[in-house]
């Protein structure tokens, strides 16, 4: 995949999606929120589980924290 970073919707009801991620952090302290997003990011890399499109991921969402 390297070069071939989708970075426009590809989840079916992406406000839906947003709306449960956003709920699943409810209640939860700083620490807790920050915990379960590690545990989210990790399962997620492990699905895509391709090296090289992961860097391409922590690449691009480095880089367009500076825009």
């Amino acid at each position: 995949m390297p070069g071939k970073l989708r970075t426009e919707p590809g989840v079916a009801d992406p406000d839906a999606f947003y709306a449960r991620l956003i709920e699943l952090h409810e209640g939860l302290s700083q620490d807790e929120s920050n915990k379960l997003n590690a545990k989210i990011i990790l399962l997620l890399a492990n699905q895509v589980g391709d090296d090289a499109a992961l860097q391409e991921i922590l690449e691009y969402a480095r880089n367009s924290l500076k825009k």
